[in-house]
């Protein structure tokens, strides 16, 4: 099994402090964001490598911080070539982009960099297992008023298969929030191709879970405990209250 860890965005709403810094790398608690999600994949064994995508505008910044720190797994930083958040390939791009260029064919599991939590990702290969299909880790906000223009959101029926989902709507159908934490069975990851040549401008990776739904059965975990999916200044404040603090 593999991993991938998404780290290629510009983090432009987060400006000055993510203009000449990768969010990922940014501190919470005295420790970048980043190391906080690698010590939770470092606990899965059947993951043997971890791959971070940034772009050419951050890989020194990755290389320099991958010098610094120690791992179980190996890891290996990928640069995606891409320069601005005009040109920048998407989440679903930058995902084909790393399991083209390694040529990966097998389980995976995949993490926004921006995103912290508390449970154990062990579970959802255990739900994987169970299921025998791709899983994605979901939040129940309880209130589907706090999702509106936020979050995906999905709908699932009583085993829990995914049914519909719908990216930042107006009007939420339920109170499930897609995060940012997919497994893959390597038979669904071949899938993440097939969907960018029928939509090549394809971005959010929650788009691509609509397109696996209408392909495959794709199953929801919903987790429990603290999430922080860090998309503006006020929520890396909270997230760093959390975490020890510094001041931003």
């Amino acid at each position: 099994m593999k991993a991938i860890i998404l780290a290629a965005g510009y983090a432009t709403r987060l400006y000055p402090l993510t203009l000449n810094q990768p969010k990922p790398l940014l501190n919470l608690g005295n420790r970048p964001m980043i190391e906080r999600t690698i010590e939770k994949i470092e606990k899965i064994d059947e993951i043997d490598t971890i791959y971070i995508v940034t772009n050419d505008k951050f890989k020194i910044h990755f290389d320099g911080w991958l010098l610094r720190y120690s791992s179980n797994k190996s890891i290996k930083i990928i640069n995606d070539g891409t320069l601005s958040n005009e040109d920048r390939l998407g989440a679903v791009g930058d995902i084909n982009f790393v399991i083209e260029q390694e040529k990966i064919d097998d389980d995976l599991l995949v993490v926004a960099g921006d995103n912290l939590f508390k449970f154990d990702l062990k579970d959802l290969i255990s739900v994987k297992k169970e299921k025998d299909a791709s899983i994605l880790a979901v939040r129940d906000l309880e209130d589907p008023k706090l999702l509106s223009h936020k979050f995906g959101t999905i709908l699932q029926d009583q085993d829990k298969k995914i049914i519909n989902f719908e990216e930042k709507p107006e009007e939420p159908k339920s109170s499930l929030a897609a995060t940012a934490i997919y497994l893959f069975k390597k038979e669904d990851v071949q899938e993440i191709k097939n969907c960018l040549r029928e939509n090549p401008k394809l971005d959010n990776s929650g788009e691509f879970i609509k397109y696996l739904i209408s392909k495959k059965p794709v199953y929801a975990y919903i987790v429990k405990g603290e999430w922080f999916d860090i998309g503006s200044k006020e929520e890396l404040i909270e997230a760093d209250k959390k975490y020890g603090g510094n001041e931003y």
